[in-house]
């Protein structure tokens, strides 16, 4: 007992050990040193750290040793600072904000780009005032872009008049970068909350990315809907005067899912849907956060807004005619 005790605490050392280094050579890798250092830098981290931990002359000398460099390297990885002043995609280069004057808010720079292909398209703004008061619905889109269990969510406020405005959680792209769901846990991203119009955000899904688009009716009391509209604007607020790093894991639009944290779903936080987050709309369904009429695959299928969505994203009428006759919307 006791040496298989002794052998697995210094394998499962080695194996702690081995996790660090390999973060920590990608912590490097995936860094803002010159582009020319990083393999360098990130190869020579890996292999002194094996050998530190697996060599020939390992000791516990050696692996304090690593465990310095290791703590130098991630003091360094957490003070790398995110900002606002870089040379931005033009869909991304003006961050929103919110101007409140008392039951009334004010948001600048709404976007509407009029597209003429994914990567060719105009960047267009807008500012609207909304009455809080006439909030009447919040409306979860759910984004299928080739991974099942992975989705993009977005929210749709919409208000008495016919006014709707959604919120995408994204990176903030420089240009010339692509996204990379690796490279979205080092810090390789800044963090964006894109307010839009959905001729915008769901005609670019549907109409130029050809991806899987689902709108479901969230069953959301008015003074929550209003309490999660405004977390969304302060938040929008707060990331134009204070960059943060977007986190593939714990910023990301599915974490930042303010519905998720609602009374009838107390639990939600521990639920591996979350994660797994293509399955989120599954998961309001059991918890009776959308409509339960029907059996859940048949509202799924009745929830697909493509057909509907297609060579309508110039429309004025989009919002309302992307909704018609959707389970829970009505006529």
């Amino acid at each position: 007992m006791t040496l298989r005790f002794i052998w697995f605490k210094k394998n499962f050392i080695r194996f702690f050990l081995l996790a660090m280094a390999g973060w920590g050579s990608l912590a490097i890798l995936y860094s803002n040193l010159p582009a020319p250092l990083r393999p360098w830098t990130a190869s020579i981290f890996g292999l002194g750290s094996l050998v530190a931990i697996f060599g020939r002359y390992s000791s516990l000398r050696s692996r304090m040793g690593f465990l310095v460099v290791f703590a130098a390297v991630l003091v360094w990885w957490l003070f790398m600072s995110p900002s606002n002043s870089r040379n931005w995609q033009p869909d991304v280069a003006v961050l929103p904000w919110a101007e409140f004057r008392g039951a009334t808010v004010i948001i600048h720079n709404i976007r509407n780009c009029d597209y003429r292909s994914e990567t060719d398209y105009t960047v267009r703004y807008y500012d609207r005032t909304f009455d809080m008061s006439t909030l009447k619905s919040v409306d979860l889109v759910l984004v299928h872009w080739g991974i099942p269990s992975i989705a993009h969510t977005m929210l749709s406020f919409e208000f008495e008049g016919g006014g709707v405005v959604t919120f995408s959680v994204e990176t903030r792209k420089e240009i010339g970068e692509d996204y990379s769901n690796f490279k979205g846990f080092f810090r390789q991203y800044e963090l964006t909350y894109v307010v839009a119009d959905e001729r915008d955000l769901v005609g670019l899904r549907v109409n130029y990315r050809h991806e899987q688009v689902y709108l479901y009716r969230l069953h959301e009391s008015a003074d929550l809907a209003r309490s999660v509209f405004l977390d969304y604007l302060q938040t929008v607020n707060s990331l134009k005067e204070k960059p943060q790093w977007y986190n593939a894991l714990t910023d990301n639009c599915t974490t930042s899912f303010r519905i998720s944290k609602a009374p009838y779903n107390p639990d939600t936080i521990l639920d591996w849907r979350l994660i797994a987050n293509g399955f989120i709309d599954e998961m309001l369904y059991e918890r009776g956060a959308i409509d339960t009429s029907m059996p859940f695959s048949e509202l799924k299928k009745l929830s697909l807004i493509n057909e509907r969505a297609k060579g309508i994203d110039k429309s004025p009428d989009f919002s309302k005619l992307i909704r018609t006759g959707l389970p829970g919307m009505g006529q």
